[in-house]
């Protein structure tokens, strides 16, 4: 069944006690949830997607300073997005409407990059939402249908949680090696040997994070797991595939119905990646891309 909101057409996904909520605007990841406790913080159906929950960034996430890059031998200028620290933010698919292909338990959801300022080519992307018995597991796949070699990077922001504990007393942990430093328009100066607590797991009410992370520890499946551990021993899992080398984390206690929310940012570049190059994939004409990622409780 589907309804309408300020985010577009809403899917509603079901796989035994697991439960999903997609949004068309974003692609938004809008809640995930097993039983009765969430795993995604929902909010309110008549809201906007508040500090960009669940959105698919591409063909870039994070920003771009001044909007300007390096393309090559042409300098590009994107649309300023983000005024107040005036930076092209977190790609161009985050207001659009994409078109759903639904079953009772996946969604796949597709929207086209059209040539437009700042940025010259033609991609179509897809993101897939697959329930599992745990969780979901999401692909994203990016075709290059421009002429030319076509410079890529994708992220995607959801947020995670227990639902039915306090947030304050949840452990995070975060298996990164090195974190960036920012200047106060959150773009990148510098590195800096990531604080080694957070790779045994933190409480989250005694942190306060906006911060990208790379050099990311892989499990022998190659997967980069970071999580969130209840006091009761419950642990969410926001597991990242290969190419997603670099991560974003952002708490907040203005999300709407939490008093403390955390979003953990699967991004296969860095913040300023189309100027630093770090991260960018170059897609030949014709040429794909998928990614992996997913949430499991366990």
């Amino acid at each position: 069944m589907t309804t309408y909101s300020p985010t577009g057409t809403q899917v509603h996904l079901r796989r035994g006690d697991v439960t999903a909520q997609i949004s068309q605007v974003g692609a938004s990841l809008r809640s995930l949830a097993i039983g009765t406790v969430d795993l995604v913080p929902p909010y309110p159906a008549d809201a906007p997607t508040p500090a960009c929950s669940g959105v698919v960034l591409t063909p870039w996430p994070n920003r771009v300073r001044d909007g300007r890059w390096n393309d090559g031998d042409t300098m590009r200028q994107l649309a300023i997005t983000e005024p107040a620290k005036n930076n092209a933010s977190h790609g161009l698919l985050r207001f659009s409407a994409y078109e759903i292909d639904q079953t009772d338990a996946a969604a796949t959801l597709t929207a086209t990059i059209v040539p437009q300022t700042g940025y010259p080519y033609l991609v179509e992307t897809s993101v897939t939402y697959l329930l599992t018995d745990v969780g979901i597991e999401v692909i994203h796949v990016l075709a290059n249908r421009s002429a030319e070699s076509a410079p890529v990077a994708l992220g995607t922001h959801p947020f995670v949680t227990i639902g039915d504990v306090d947030p304050h007393d949840l452990v995070l942990r975060i298996p990164a090696e090195t974190a960036f430093d920012t200047d106060e328009r959150m773009l990148p100066i510098g590195t800096r040997p990531a604080d080694a607590a957070l790779r045994e797991g933190v409480r989250l009410g005694d942190v306060t994070l906006d911060t990208g992370f790379t050099d990311l520890s892989r499990d022998a499946d190659g997967r980069v797991r970071h999580s969130l551990t209840a006091p009761d021993g419950r642990r969410v899992t926001l597991w990242q595939g290969e190419g997603f080398d670099y991560a974003q984390v952002y708490t907040t206690t203005g999300y709407p119905g939490q008093e403390l929310a955390v979003a953990i940012e699967p991004m296969t570049a860095p913040a300023d990646a189309f100027n630093s190059g770090l991260g960018i994939r170059h897609l030949a004409p014709g040429e794909s891309w998928t990614l992996h990622w997913g949430i499991e409780l366990g």
